[in-house]
This record gives structure tokens, C-alpha cells and sequence, in this order.
């Protein structure tokens, strides 16, 4: 499925929830993987812009998050995405959209 960019250049990002490991199976507790093999984590991110507040989870690689993300911390992001996806789970379709970024960047003191 394809990608769309999300421009953030007039927009003000905070931290809203602290980096989570994103995991492919809540039960077992297994990490999900990009196609790099990189651990992925999950950040909840309010992003402000025109007067309007939306909040996003955003997967990013570990490695392109830093240690002291904590909310209400200033931020930018690079390479933001969004994606449409669906599924089928037990007989019900399911659909949304999935947030993607390269990394995020503390812009705090």
C-alpha cells in the first residue's frame, strides 16, 4: 500500500506518552521487527498545528528514538508517513491508519 508524507513544517510536536516497545504479541511478549531487523518502539506524539491538536502513535526504530523522551517534551520528527491498512480478525474487518517516522529528534533543554 502506498505512503503519504505528513508535513510537519509549521507544526509544533510534544511527547504525549513515553517511548513503549511495540510488540508483535501482547501474550508472549515478542518485539516487532522493521524489514532492517530493527527493534521498533511506539511514541504517542500531539502534534499542533493551525489551530488544531491531533494525537498520533508513531512507530519508529529504536534506534532513532532517544533514551529521555519523556511527555510534554518539545520534538521534531523526521520522516513522518501515514498509511491506510485492513484486516480481518475472528470475522470482523478492521481498519485505520498507521503512523511511521525515521526518527524523533528532543528538542528540550
Amino acid at each position: 500500500m502506498p505512503s503519504f508524507k505528513i508535513d510537519l513544517s509549521t507544526a509544533v510536536v510534544f511527547v504525549a506518552t513515553a517511548p513503549e516497545p511495540k510488540l508483535v504479541n501482547k501474550r508472549t511478549g515478542e518485539r516487532a521487527v522493521d524489514q532492517e531487523n530493527r527493534a521498533l518502539s511506539t511514541v504517542g506524539l500531539l502534534v499542533s498545528d493551525e489551530g488544531e491538536g491531533n494525537l498520533y502513535q508513531v512507530t519508529v526504530p529504536e534506534t532513532g528514538v532517544p533514551s529521555d523522551l519523556v511527555p510534554g517534551t518539545p520534538v521534531a520528527v523526521t520522516g513522518l508517513k501515514a498509511r491506510d491498512w485492513e484486516n480481518e480478525f475472528n470475522g470482523q474487518k478492521r481498519h485505520g491508519i498507521s503512523f511511521r517516522a525515521v526518527a524523533i529528534t528532543s528538542l528540550g533543554a
